[in-house]
């Protein structure tokens, strides 16, 4: 049997393979709401097979939403529609799984394909927040009002209160957005961070927000289930973030209650010049991680080929494999690589109502 379709248990939570569908924004939300597009988009991505289906970066207020079509869960009365997410996902076979974000100083912006850039404020637009004000650039040119200390502590409390709202939702795996650019990262990052107060300078102070709201939401989070983190573990740019310190920042974080680690990199400024992209680019990054650690892990990045998956997980480089656009491509990745790697479950990944005509085809 293929690697990839061993089970995976972490704290409570048993996913029925190492295939996780990674958190991607849609788009298509009113006011934070989701719809019958979010049920068909992540609905159908359990029905394919995978083990984990992450809902996208979720705000936890409304001017963290990196655009109005955002997906939020600021309100109680966001939990109805996530929670009817959450039941299919599970009664399907996949763990339901969501990503809660603050967007910082790139947020107020269009959708992608309506210009990816700053909404003015008599546009709609809002007033922007991040550690220092410090404008993203590019496309994002606003100059975000940094945060006072009482900023601080409401989008913290802000993100213990999404998080009580998932749990309501019946969600059963919790991930904070501490990468691409977003809130969290730009305290981390110098960057982003030139704040002189106990938020900003050392790497104690800039990671201070990042185990704060970690800590705070360990709390409202039961010990049952994992608590996992996006990271950029690097800005692959001079002065900026370093594998070294985010090595050093996940034992902080392992030792506060975090129970994975879903490694990623860059996007704090429009520079991604120095990326090296290729196939897996991020799995020997993630592989170090891991095992200086002990934390386990989760990559993406480019991973496209199922034996390049299962070798990564085989090998003990990471334990879940994170998909995006391939499985964008291809809702049913899974059930195809389980094909091409010969593996018996292959059959089994899919719903009685597929799985029939497959075999009597």
């Amino acid at each position: 049997m293929a690697s990839l379709f061993n089970e995976f248990r972490l704290k409570d939570v048993v996913l029925r393979n190492r295939i996780a569908v990674s958190p991607m924004c849609q788009y298509s939300s009113d006011n934070g709401f989701p719809n019958d597009w979010h049920f068909v988009h992540l609905g159908s991505r359990a029905v394919g097979g995978a083990g984990l289906v992450m809902v996208e970066a979720t705000a936890v207020s409304p001017e963290g939403r990196i655009s109005p079509a955002d997906s939020g869960i600021y309100l109680d009365d966001h939990v109805p529609p996530f929670a009817r997410i959450a039941r299919f996902l599970k009664e399907h076979g996949a763990v339901p799984g969501i990503q809660l974000a603050h967007a910082g100083r790139k947020a107020s912006a269009n959708k992608p394909w309506e210009g990816d850039n700053h909404i003015d404020t008599d546009q709609g637009g809002w007033e922007t927040l991040a550690p220092s004000a410090l404008a993203f650039g590019g496309n994002l040119p606003k100059v975000p009002r940094e945060m006072t200390l009482q900023d601080i502590a409401r989008v913290r409390d802000a993100f213990v209160s999404a998080t009580k709202r998932a749990l309501a939702a019946g969600f059963e795996w919790l991930e904070l957005h501490y990468a691409h650019g977003y809130l969290a990262h730009e305290f981390y990052s110098p960057l982003a961070n030139r704040r002189t107060d106990d938020y900003g300078g050392s790497f104690d102070n800039r990671i201070r927000f990042l185990l704060e709201t970690l800590s705070a939401v360990r709390k409202v989070w039961p010990e049952r289930l994992p608590l996992t983190v996006r990271l950029s573990v690097t800005d692959w740019i001079e002065g900026g973030v370093t594998v070294e310190e985010s090595i050093e920042l996940v034992r902080r974080m392992k030792t506060a209650g975090l129970d994975l680690l879903d490694v990623s990199q860059n996007f704090i400024t429009p520079d991604i010049s120095k990326i090296p992209w290729g196939p897996g680019f991020m799995i020997p990054t993630t592989s170090r991680i891991r095992r200086e650690t002990g934390v386990p892990t989760a990559v993406g990045w480019l991973i496209t080929d199922p034996h390049q998956a299962d070798e990564a997980v085989r090998d003990q480089h990471t334990d879940l494999v994170m998909l995006a656009r391939e499985m964008l491509r291809d809702p049913y990745w899974p059930y195809h690589a389980a094909l091409k790697l010969g593996d018996q479950k292959a059959s089994s990944l899919l719903p009685i109502q597929y799985a029939r005509a497959v075999r009597h085809r």
